[in-house]
């Protein structure tokens, strides 16, 4: 391409984008007034900078040095003994994939990836099953933190059947992924994922220290994750959610708009009410209002998250919703922002497209599982 058409693409580009911004923001400010549309995106991002982002950063400090002290401690080793058995039927994946499973769940998507690095790992993989990773270890990203965070909204039961929904969406995210894999490249099927073989998947050594020390070691470096998470997912939450709750909520007191926070033009609930029976059907949503959170997840779970103490204080949600919610939160967790960096870093870029599809499925998949099974066991 030569350097006039670059630049007339580039040129392009820039209208494109000033046209779409132009268009969202001034019909944004053309309903609510271009004043307190700015007051409103700024005290919203205050609001939640203070009261969501800092809570869910001191869940990553505690669940971060609780994780780190389990691996100190082996529990972690012990719990994939116990999910071994469950790799090769339900995921068509090699025993200690479980580790994988344990560690995005204590922690956040990106673990997957630093224990793929490792070549005594990925030597017990097929291709196919070594790039199936990255769907299968996003399922279960942040797992603990949504767990923890919708039992803190004063919900107990509904995120441990998310945690079934989001068990099964991996699984169909998981052998989907592993299909289209095998179908665009055949020969990955047989091929290992790495040539250097390891019947051990860790060897840590350690010094010779009191258990005093082991478990303050691993409190305060487990907290230091955590406060690294914490910081990691506040842009998204500020600015996904941000955007998100103006198309989300309406006007304040009498229908005035004033700047506060929490104000917006009702947009996402205007668009999800044209196909509500789609989502009573698929979901048991019964507010146009809960489908804010999956369109966030798809961005980032801190963010969506984020949404569901202001739709538990204005009363848009019950107990099937907490439950659907847990679900697709889990599974998805942020895969459209995390999927492509995934696949680059194990060098498998062009199936980012196939990647994405199938976990876009296997998330549709944990919340209609979540659903149905909330149902019955209400029925119970």
């Amino acid at each position: 391409m030569s350097a006039q058409s670059k630049q007339h693409s580039k040129t392009v580009g820039a209208l494109v984008c000033l046209a779409i911004f132009l268009f969202i923001f001034c019909g944004i400010g053309y309903r609510m007034g271009a004043a307190p549309m700015l007051n409103t995106i700024m005290h919203t991002a205050h609001d939640l900078l203070l009261n969501t982002c800092f809570y869910l950063m001191a869940i990553c400090v505690i669940t971060g040095a609780i994780g780190r002290l389990f691996v100190e401690f082996g529990v972690v080793d012990l719990m994939e003994k116990a999910l071994r058995p469950l790799m090769k039927p339900l995921f068509n994946l090699p025993g200690m994939a479980s580790l994988g499973a344990v560690l995005t769940f204590l922690s956040d998507n990106p673990a997957i990836i630093s224990l793929a690095q490792d070549k005594r790992f990925s030597a017990n993989f097929k291709k196919y099953q070594f790039i199936s990773l990255t769907n299968f270890g996003t399922a279960f990203g942040m797992g603990l933190i949504v767990i923890i965070f919708m039992m803190g909204q004063g919900f107990f039961k509904e995120p441990l059947i998310g945690l079934f929904g989001a068990f099964c969406g991996c699984i169909v995210s998981t052998r989907l992924m592993q299909f289209f894999v095998r179908k665009a490249h055949p020969e990955y099927a047989v091929e290992p994922a790495s040539e250097v073989v390891g019947d051990e998947i860790y060897e840590e050594m350690h010094e010779e220290k009191s258990l005093f020390m082991r478990i303050l070691n691993s409190l305060l470096d487990g907290g230091r994750t955590g406060v690294d998470v914490g910081i990691a997912i506040i842009p998204g939450v500020l600015i996904i959610s941000t955007f998100v709750m103006i198309l989300t909520f309406g006007a304040g007191e009498g229908g005035v708009y004033t700047g506060a926070a929490y104000e917006g033009v009702e947009a996402l609930p205007w668009l999800a009410e044209k196909i509500d029976v789609v989502f009573k059907w698929l979901f048991g949503f019964n507010d146009p209002h809960q489908i804010a959170f999956p369109i966030t997840a798809l961005g980032a779970v801190g963010a969506a998250l984020s949404l569901v103490p202001n739709f538990v204080q204005q009363g848009w949600v019950d107990g099937n919703a907490i439950a659907v919610f847990t679900a697709i939160g889990m599974c998805w967790s942020g895969y459209l922002s995390t999927h492509t960096a995934m696949l680059d870093s194990m060098g498998y870029r062009e199936l980012t497209s196939k990647a994405i599809i199938s976990h876009t499925i296997g998330g549709l998949a944990a919340g209609i599982i979540a659903h149905w099974v909330y149902i019955l066991c209400t029925l119970l």
